[in-house]
C-alpha cells in the first residue's frame, strides 16, 4: 500500500486531556521511559537511558533553539492581535540568515484576530526592558497565513528582538499562557541554533548527567539541525494521506556532523526525536540523489513528500552519506543547509536510523504515522500500555526509547 492510501482514522486512541501534562516534572531526568524492543514493553526512567543503548552507539540530537515566536500586539481601541512567527521570507537564504536582519525583515506569520487588522493599518509593540518598539504592518494575505513586514527602532537582530518582545510559544493543547519556568524547561540544554517555533521535545529529558552517563558508557553524540515548524501540530484533516500537504521544515547539518554519522553507519545510530530521524533519513535522500549524479534543490526542498515511495533506484546509505562530503568538498561547504518535506509513514524503509527517543504523539498527527512505520502495529500495544501504566502524553510528558522493527537489538 502507498501511504498516500493510509487512513488517517486508523490512528486514533482515546487521549483524555487530563492525560496530557500541562507542565514538566521538577526533574528533567526524572520522566518515565517505555522501552520497546521487538514486542517486549519495559519500564525505567531517563535518568537510566544509558543501560538501555549498546555500548559504541551514536546519538542524534537536534540542536535547534525555539524563538519567542508569539507577539502580541495593541491596537489603540485596545484590542489584540496575536501574531506567530513561522518562517522567514524566500528571500532570505536560511534561518539563521533571516535572524541575523537587523531594523527589518520579512516572515510568515498567523494572525489572531486578523478580521480586526485592516491593510495599510501599522500595529506597534512597544517594548520598556531594553526600549524599542517593533512595529509590523501586512504585506501579503495567503490562505492560511501573511506575509508580515517588522521592523524596529534598535540596532538588534530580529533573534534579539523576538528574546525581548516575544513570548514562548507553548503548544495550543497545554491551554495556558506560558510562564517564567517554561523559558528554561522548553528548551533543551544543548540548544544553539535559533529557529524552532516549538520544543525538540524527547531532547527536553536530557541533562549533563545523562551525557555523562553515555559517554561513560562510549556512546558518542552528534548534532543536527531542524527548526521544528507550526505545522508539527496541524492536524490531518483529510481522510487518506494523499489529500495532506506535508509541512516543510529546515535542516541544517555541518560536514564535522555527517562524518561522525558516517562512522556510526556500522553501529547502532539512535536518534533522539522525530525530528532528529527526520533530518538523518531526508540526509539518505540527498545523497541518494547526488550519488546518482541528479539534480538536488538545496535552495528550494531538498526532499519533497512523496519522493522516497517514489524513488525506484536507490544507493546504499554509505555511498548516499561519502556523495553529500564529496559535494560538499567540491564547492568548499562547511554546511548542508536546505529545506525537507518528507513523510515518514507505514512503507517507509529506514535507511539510517534503529533506534528512536521520542515522547508520546497526538492522536491522527504525522507523528504518530512516523512511529508506525518505525515499530509497527505494535505502535497501538505500546499506546494502550502507557495509557494504562499512567504515562504522561505530549511535549512535558514521558517519553519512550524505540528500537526499530528490524534493529535486531
Amino acid at each position: 500500500m502507498h501511504p498516500k492510501e493510509l487512513k488517517i482514522d486508523d490512528y486514533i486512541y482515546g487521549l483524555h486531556d487530563e492525560r496530557i501534562a500541562k507542565y514538566p516534572l521538577a526533574g528533567r531526568d526524572a520522566s518515565k521511559l517505555a522501552i520497546w524492543n521487538d514486542g517486549a514493553i519495559t519500564e525505567d526512567i531517563y535518568r537510566n537511558i544509558a543501560t538501555h543503548i549498546p555500548a559504541g552507539s551514536l546519538m542524534v540530537f537536534n540542536q535547534t533553539k525555539v524563538v519567542h515566536a508569539r507577539l502580541i500586539f495593541k491596537k489603540a481601541t485596545g484590542s489584540t492581535i496575536e501574531v506567530f512567527c513561522l518562517a522567514p521570507g524566500k528571500q532570505y537564504a536560511d534561518i539563521q540568515t533571516a535572524m541575523l536582519q537587523k531594523h527589518s525583515v520579512q516572515w510568515e506569520c498567523l494572525v489572531g484576530g486578523a478580521s480586526k487588522w485592516k491593510d495599510g493599518l501599522v500595529l506597534e509593540l512597544k517594548n520598556d526592558d531594553p526600549t524599542f518598539i517593533l512595529s509590523a504592518a501586512i504585506m501579503e494575505r495567503n490562505a492560511t497565513s501573511f506575509i508580515l513586514s517588522l521592523s524596529w527602532d534598535a540596532d538588534m537582530t530580529f533573534a534579539e528582538v523576538l528574546h525581548f518582545a516575544g513570548k514562548v510559544p507553548l503548544p495550543p493543547y497545554l491551554h495556558r499562557e506560558a510562564d517564567a519556568g517554561d523559558d528554561d524547561r522548553y528548551q533543551t540544554t544543548y540548544a544553539k541554533d535559533e529557529g524552532s517555533v516549538a520544543a525538540p521535545t524527547a531532547g527536553l529529558h536530557f541533562t549533563d548527567s545523562i551525557m555523562e552517563s553515555l559517554a561513560a558508557k562510549k556512546i558518542s553524540a552528534a548534532y543536527v539541525t531542524l527548526h521544528v515548524g507550526a505545522g508539527t501540530f496541524r492536524p490531518v484533516k483529510s481522510a487518506t494521506m494523499e489529500g495532506h500537504s506535508m509541512h516543510e521544515e529546515w535542516i541544517d547539518v555541518s560536514k564535522g556532523a555527517l562524518i561522525e554519522i558516517f562512522a556510526g553507519l556500522d553501529k547502532k545510530i539512535v536518534a533522539v526525536g522525530t525530528t532528529s530521524l527526520r533530518t538523518l533519513e531526508s540526509l539518505y535522500w540527498i545523497g541518494n540523489k547526488m550519488a546518482q549524479g541528479k539534480y538536488v534543490d538545496l535552495h528550494g526542498v531538498a526532499v519533497t513528500q512523496w519522493e522516497p515511495y517514489e524513488t525506484h533506484v536507490t544507493v546504499d546509505v554509505k555511498d548516499a552519506f561519502n556523495a553529500i562530503v564529496a559535494y560538499m568538498n567540491a564547492n568548499s561547504l562547511q554546511r548542508i543547509t536546505t529545506r525537507t518535506q518528507i513523510m515518514i509513514a507505514s512503507g517507509y524503509k529506514f535507511r539510517v536510523v534503529n533506534g528512536l527517543v521520542t515522547n508520546f504523539h497526538q492522536p491522527q498527527s504525522t507523528l504518530l504515522l512516523l512511529v508506525s512505520a518505525f515499530i509497527g502495529q505494535g505502535w497501538r500495544k505500546l499506546y494502550d500500555h502507557a495509557l494504562q501504566h499512567d504515562f504522561r502524553f505530549l511535549s512535558y510528558g514521558d517519553g519512550g526509547l524505540l528500537w526499530r522493527m528490524d534493529a535486531n537489538i
